[in-house]
């Protein structure tokens, strides 16, 4: 038995729609943590500490996930994954104390870890052998998490704003709603696969780590997320030691996210007029000069700093799916893993790093902290060079 064209779209459609969610539940903790923090008691370099588990729980051991999801033809990992997601995030809020806390950050952020290699290898394997509906798919796919990513910041202020930190746990229905219609709509892969010849974990691993172009491109996630990661865990306590309410922070983290969907959903476009290699290198780089002008703006012209971070936003996000489906198509075997490699450990490593930024950036400031990590990417832009393009199948 084989699925129709028709059945494969409203699939994609499906695990976009889940990615949107699941990916809303993982935004819903970086406005609200200095709340967190006060309404239990802890400093900044703490909560940068357990917004890194978090990061390190939801991201690396995604590889290992997208492993044991390209060995097996069943649904497991996009299910429980949402399951996971939605129930313990929302309940994060809630905690009586730190490790409780710590807890339900642990539990839903694997959720995350779950759901994300399998989906995206779903994706890749319902949109068939055309390599540019698979990379507009997968535009698609990541446009719609990072909406949702977007979106996360400010419905939980929102809702802590107007309701309090309690009312966050009762958002888990939305999800587990979805899990469920996820379950019911999305074809078992067995309908158009054969089971799948059993792979060697450690030689899988050295395959596609031994792999230059692989190497390149995990270079180039990293940077990306390093940019990311920081604005999102370092500018809330900026903005709340300003005075700026949850709202605002939520709202400001919203637009950063917002833009970078929009560089996502437009990356496979602007990649079939420039190429590939100039996205990646304009991702890179020109997140040095945007974080410079909002560093200038942002106490003086706060309306203009903002437009300014929307798009520092836009350019960090722009590379996304290209580097995603020039990863899968460099190694097609091992796509669930390469997923979790791009997606995911690479943020796990950046979110070890950013363990020790709190406690720099009180030190010698958020601004300054900021301004130095974005050079970073701006060096690393030399090895696009070395990528090579992959002939399509």
């Amino acid at each position: 038995m084989e699925i129709s064209v028709k059945q494969s779209q409203k699939a994609i459609i499906w695990l976009c729609l889940a990615h949107m969610a699941c990916d809303i539940y993982t935004g819903f903790v970086n406005p609200i943590m200095p709340f967190i923090a006060a309404k239990l008691g802890f400093s900044m370099a703490i909560a940068t500490v357990i917004l890194s588990i978090s990061q390190i729980c939801s991201n690396m051991f995604q590889p290992v996930f997208g492993f044991m999801a390209d060995n097996i033809l069943h649904r497991f990992f996009i299910f429980w994954g949402l399951i996971l997601v939605s129930t313990f995030i929302p309940l994060a809020p809630n905690a009586p104390c730190i490790p409780v806390l710590i807890a339900c950050t642990i539990l839903g952020s694997l959720g995350s870890s779950f759901f994300h290699p399998q989906s995206m290898g779903f994706v890749n394997k319902f949109s068939g052998t055309d390599a540019r509906i698979c990379s507009d798919n997968m535009g698609l796919f990541i446009s719609l998490g990072t909406l949702g990513f977007a979106f996360g910041p400010i419905i939980a202020a929102v809702i802590v704003q107007n309701l309090g930190l309690s009312v966050v746990s009762w958002t888990s229905l939305i999800g587990l709603t979805l899990a469920v219609l996820m379950f019911l709509f999305v074809p078992k892969l067995s309908l158009i696969e054969k089971k799948p010849e059993h792979k060697k974990f450690l030689k899988s691993f050295k395959e596609i780590l031994s792999c230059t172009q692989m190497d390149f491109l995990i270079l180039i996630a990293m940077m990306k997320s390093l940019i990311a990661n920081s604005c999102g865990i370092l500018l809330p306590f900026l903005w709340k030691n300003m005075g700026h309410s949850p709202l605002y922070i939520g709202s400001a983290l919203f637009l950063f996210i917002f833009a970078g969907a929009v560089g996502s959903f437009l990356s496979p476009k602007l990649e079939n007029l420039m190429g590939s290699k100039f996205v990646i290198y304009f991702s890179m780089w020109a997140t040095l000069p945007m974080m410079l002008a909002f560093a200038f703006t942002y106490k003086v012209h706060p309306v203009l700093s903002m437009v300014i971070f929307g798009i520092t936003g836009f350019t960090t996000m722009l590379a996304q799916p290209v580097v995603m489906v020039w990863a899968q198509r460099t190694l097609p075997e091992y796509r669930s893993v390469v997923a979790g490699f791009i997606n995911g450990f690479c943020w796990g490593l950046v979110a070890i790093c950013m363990s020790f930024m709190g406690a720099v950036a009180q030190k010698f400031g958020i601004m300054t902290v900021l301004v130095s990590l974005s050079v970073i990417p701006a060096l690393a832009s030399y090895y696009v060079k070395y990528l090579k393009e992959v002939k399509e199948d």
